[in-house]
């Protein structure tokens, strides 16, 4: 087997998309600090820490063992590829697969270390079901339920996870965000699987935007650009958090010009969609940033 950098290995990690793994950690974390749930103390501070650390390190095998899975399946092709390293033989099938277990091994140490820090049991059994959901991955999107997992892992189970390890129980309340910043993660799933759509069929494979069709998932990627946006505003209005969060709508002007590329798909077809996924990344980014920023301050509003 040939060596690879160390920049090659990041690479292989698709380390762009991380920001819709981490970010719900921040803004969940954020959101304790705004309502005054955080313990006094370190403590809270070296689970988030170890929780970013941990999500960093699930997700990257996540994504190096859907390359593999990608590959082995014929997704992944001479003809049509998302990450060329295993189809012109830039890495061995069984180095990615090697490299996906040790990251699964390290992330799920880091994790036993956080539910250790936590002392809640609730932790462990979040933590397990986020695991098993990651690797059942790509089987779960061959299916078309690949969006419905990544909402309940990045989504739902993040936030209600890193809730549960800081504060030692359950933090209902913090679901709240778990719609604006699930619904930003799997537009980035949504918009690579619209642009896949014939590649994916030619594979034999089932995605939910193969099932409702390349317009229709347009549009749903459009929705996908409103929801969180309307979201925080409902949990404004409705005082569930406070004003300060609005900071996020500046993220709107992100969002926009997503929404018109892809509703250019009447023009453009599905060439709209390209590069959404990566672009959709950098709106997490820049959303949750503002959102955090927002609840953080309102502390001393």
């Amino acid at each position: 087997m040939a060596k690879h950098s160390l920049k090659e290995w990041v690479a292989a990690t698709r380390y762009w998309a991380l920001p819709v793994s981490t970010m719900p950690l921040v803004v969940s974390f954020a959101y304790l600090f705004s309502i005054d749930a955080l313990p006094v103390g370190a403590r809270p501070w070296i689970i988030l820490v170890l929780s970013l650390l941990g999500v960093v390190l699930l997700h990257s095998a996540g994504n190096v063992l859907s390359d593999w899975f990608d590959y082995r399946a014929g997704v992944d092709n001479e003809n049509a590829y998302a990450v060329p390293n295993l189809v012109f033989g830039k890495f061995q099938p069984k180095e990615y697969l090697i490299f996906s277990i040790i990251l699964f091994v390290v992330g799920c140490i880091d994790g036993f270390v956080v539910v250790w820090l936590s002392g809640s049991i609730g932790v462990l059994i979040v933590g397990a079901v986020a695991v098993l959901l990651t690797a059942l991955y790509s089987f779960l999107k061959y299916h078309a339920l690949g969006d419905l997992d990544i909402f309940i892992i990045f989504g739902v189970l993040t936030v209600l996870g890193l809730a549960a390890a800081v504060t030692g129980g359950w933090c209902w309340d913090t679901l709240m965000l778990a719609v604006p910043l699930g619904v930003i993660t799997v537009s980035v799933l949504h918009a690579n699987n619209t642009y896949d759509i014939p590649s994916d069929k030619a594979a034999g494979i089932k995605t939910f935007a193969m099932l409702i069709g390349e317009k229709a998932s347009s549009v749903l990627y459009c929705v996908y650009m409103v929801v969180p946006f309307a979201c925080i505003i409902a949990c404004v209005a409705a005082g569930w958090m406070f004003p300060s969060a609005l900071l996020c709508l500046l993220a709107g002007i992100k969002a926009a010009k997503n929404f018109k590329q892809a509703a250019s798909y009447g023009k453009l077809g599905r060439e709209a969609m390209k590069g959404l996924d990566f672009r959709s990344s950098q709106l997490q980014l820049i959303f949750s940033i503002l959102l955090a920023a927002g609840l953080f301050v309102s502390r001393w509003l």
